[in-house]
């Protein structure tokens, strides 16, 4: 999977397209990462002691890697990425401006 945790990117699909976010986390054995404030479903959470009331939660949900593109730190556009090899050193590298992200 060629994106990371801490990446900006822009959904692309989804009820959320156009916005952008931060990567918390990555899931690569399902293909899906979850970002800062997109996607976001309700949880209903039940009362833990008593006298208290429940509550109702937004928590961000997966989001599919295809549904993202990843914005390029030098360039600021939504891009997809590449890899170029220098000696033993694999670097991710931006598809339109060539920089190393």
């Amino acid at each position: 999977m060629k994106i990371k945790k801490g990446d900006n990117i822009l959904v692309i699909a989804g009820k959320d397209k156009g916005r952008t976010g931060k990567i918390m986390k990555s899931l690569p054995k399902n293909l899906k990462v979850l970002v800062e404030g997109i996607n976001l479903k309700k949880k209903h959470v039940r009362p833990k002691r008593e006298g208290e009331k429940g509550q109702v939660v937004e928590i961000p949900a997966a989001l599919d890697v295809s549904n993202i593109k990843i914005i390029c730190p030098k360039c600021g556009k939504a891009t997809r990425i590449g890899y170029k090899t220098e000696g033993e050193v694999k670097n991710r590298i931006c598809k339109k401006c060539k920089q190393i992200i």
